[in-house]
């Protein structure tokens, strides 16, 4: 759970929402909205996993946990995380020359930490 209580499958919820339905107020706002949601849900996701599998990890940045993820996790679910990670990195680090991530990325993360998470809590391993 983060900080303020909400589930991955709660931010992954209201991330769909986002992508599914126009919520009044985020005209122009709800691409970065609902990156933010997903990478919150991926952050969550994988300290969810190292807590259970090596505490330490989750004591480091998210590059290293990216480093270490392959030996642990296996190489395809390492793999779907780092790149997750670096679309809703970048999609989230706004500058103002570039465009907002698309609805297709966004679903493409979602279904990527949709996925993370059920691989990684149901104890998926090495390939």
């Amino acid at each position: 759970m983060t900080a303020d209580g909400m589930t991955t499958r709660e931010l992954l919820g209201e991330a769909d929402l986002l992508l599914t339905t126009v919520v009044p107020g985020t005209r122009g706002r709800w691409p970065r909205a609902c990156a933010w949601l997903i990478r919150l849900a991926l952050e969550q996701t994988l300290d969810v996993y190292w807590a259970r599998v090596l505490p330490q990890a989750a004591e480091c940045g998210m590059r290293p946990q990216l480093l270490l993820l392959p030996a642990y996790a296996g190489k395809d679910i390492a793999e779907q995380a780092r790149e997750a990670w670096m679309g809703l990195a970048r999609a989230t680090h706004h500058h103002v020359y570039e465009l907002a991530p698309t609805a297709a990325e966004l679903r493409s993360w979602h279904q990527a930490v949709t996925q993370l998470d059920a691989d990684l809590a149901c104890g998926q391993q090495l390939d």
